[in-house]
């Protein structure tokens, strides 16, 4: 009798998409049958903003800007869902990492020490629309010191106050990002990349920035930024 419960059958699952997944690359199948296979859900819990949340979380936003919030705090709470990094990641960027015709961020020392990380089109505009500071490597530079700026966190509990929205940390900002990306259908080892979680098993060693990851990350960072906008988009 197999065992191990819902948490070893959903890895199982995910860990069979993921290999037809390289062998489609390796153009040994045609396609991956696999792609639209249900993982149980396990126990684990993480809070992640619903659809309507992302959406409120954009009136906010748009709100701030023409209000008065300080406009380096709103991008980076807007470059966190974008991209689903960390916010000592996002409010630690320095320009010279982001490398946009590849579409990857270069990180030299991250949780998982250094990284190449996937970043979406949507992320990378934001990113180069900052102001550039000869005196500062960063793209978020602190108004007051050398660093960069350290207020990301304050600045998203006022935006979640202003929205009616409860729970929300800058974690759940990285959760909602992997979320999204399986609500379209992508692998847990292609979110787990997109995440910088480390790979393990028999995956280990091909996770890169392909075009594949590509797709994930732009669609990902593409669906978050619509429903960010979908509300003002007329106004």
């Amino acid at each position: 009798m197999t065992k191990g419960g819902t948490g070893v059958a959903s890895r199982s699952v995910a860990s069979l998409q993921s290999i037809l997944n390289h062998a489609v690359r390796l153009d040994i199948i045609a396609s991956n049958q696999g792609a639209g296979a249900r993982k149980i859900a396990g126990k684990k819990k993480e809070r992640r903003l619903s659809v309507a949340e992302i959406k409120k979380l954009g009136e906010a936003l748009q709100y701030g800007r023409q209000h008065g919030e300080h406009s380096t705090a709103l991008a980076i709470v807007e470059l966190m869902l974008l991209t689903g990094y960390r916010i000592s990641e996002v409010q630690g960027l320095q320009r010279y990492w982001l490398h946009s015709e590849g579409g990857y961020v270069q990180f030299p020392d991250t949780k998982t020490d250094g990284q190449i990380r996937a970043i979406g089109p949507a992320a990378i505009k934001l990113v180069e629309n900052q102001p550039v500071f000869k005196s500062s490597p960063y793209v978020f530079p602190s108004d007051i010191t050398n660093g960069p700026f350290t207020a990301g966190t304050a600045c998203l509990a006022r935006l979640c106050h202003r929205a009616g929205i409860e729970g929300v940390t800058p974690h759940t900002l990285r959760h909602t990002f992997g979320s999204v990306a399986g609500d379209l259908g992508f692998s847990e080892l292609t979110i787990r990349a997109l995440l910088g979680h480390a790979t393990r098993g028999v995956t280990q060693g091909y996770v890169h920035i392909d075009e594949a990851l590509k797709l994930a990350v732009t669609r990902t960072s593409d669906e978050i930024s619509k429903l960010l906008n979908e509300r003002n988009m007329y106004a």
